[in-house]
């Protein structure tokens, strides 16, 4: 009998009769490469039980985060892109726009939507870095700009959730004009004594840092988020001197002066609360 010897050499089972692992059941964290199930770290939202490392997510998580009962309505929902310049590099822009689309469901690289957090009328802009890279062109400015007027129609607070490479060289100049588009209408929402909260995520990088994520009434960070205008490759070869630990993180930019604190995703929604009771008591 052969019972711990294997008889014969080679795979037996034929393909039909194999049994496959379905994607997405397991999660392994980039950075310290613990194994957990996807179900354990979606309840975690989304964080490392281990390291604390915060995964990027997008704007559907940060909205069943924040808003009461996962409650919302979205706004301007179907605006999309055109291509005034008739922009191609390795393909024509409109294709791309197109192509991403269809591959993330999302018409662009922000969605933006109002409810309540703790009863309190709440608008939020957020991010989505899987479309282009999350990057600022004229719709992302064009809806900042509307949800800035409906938190201030809704006498609202208002949060952005920056999670950006930066402009999106495939507008130009078009995408340069949003960072002052926004900056203006920002002072609007400051006029009707309303507060901006700015989230900053990872990583919050280009014209974004450079203009509107900057400007909030209270600057906030997730852990370890990269928080920069130019990447610290670009800084580094363009000082020709190595870069102190941690280089461009929230931790360092906080220590700098450019946050006011950093909060860990299980307690962001609490500090954001608080910050909004705040401001309109």
């Amino acid at each position: 009998m052969v019972w711990f010897k294997r008889k014969l050499e080679g795979i037996q089972t034929s393909t039909k009769d194999k049994k496959e692992t379905p994607e997405g059941l397991w999660y392994k964290c980039p950075k310290c490469q613990t194994v957990v199930t996807t179900e354990d770290h979606i309840v975690n939202f989304f964080i490392c039980e281990r390291c604390s490392f915060h995964e990027r997510i997008g704007s559907e998580e940060y909205f069943q985060l924040f808003f009461d009962d996962a409650k919302y309505k979205e706004i301007d929902k179907k605006l999309k892109s055109g291509d005034p310049l008739e922009f191609e590099d390795t393909k024509k822009y409109v294709e791309r726009i197109k192509q991403t689309q269809k591959k993330t469901g999302l018409s662009d690289a922000i969605r933006t939507a109002y409810g309540k957090i703790d009863g309190q009328d709440f608008v939020i802009a957020a991010m989505d870095f899987s479309f282009i890279g999350g990057s600022l062109g004229s719709v992302m400015g064009e809806k900042i700009a509307r949800a800035i007027d409906q938190a201030i129609k809704m006498e609202a607070p208002f949060m952005i959730i920056s999670k950006s490479g930066g402009a999106r060289m495939m507008e130009a100049g078009l995408s340069l004009m949003q960072m002052a588009k926004v900056s203006a209408k920002l002072n609007q929402l400051s006029d009707a004594k309303l507060p901006y909260i700015s989230l900053l995520t990872d990583p919050t990088t280009g014209g974004v840092t450079a203009s509107f994520a900057m400007l909030g009434d209270i600057n906030i960070a997730e852990p370890n988020a990269l928080i920069a205008f130019a990447g610290p490759r670009v800084v580094k070869e363009t000082i020709g001197r190595e870069l102190p630990l941690g280089f461009q993180r929230s931790e360092f930019v906080l220590e700098h002066g450019f946050l006011d604190y950093i909060v860990d995703r299980h307690n962001l929604r609490e500090e954001v609360s608080k910050s909004v009771r705040m401001f309109m008591n």
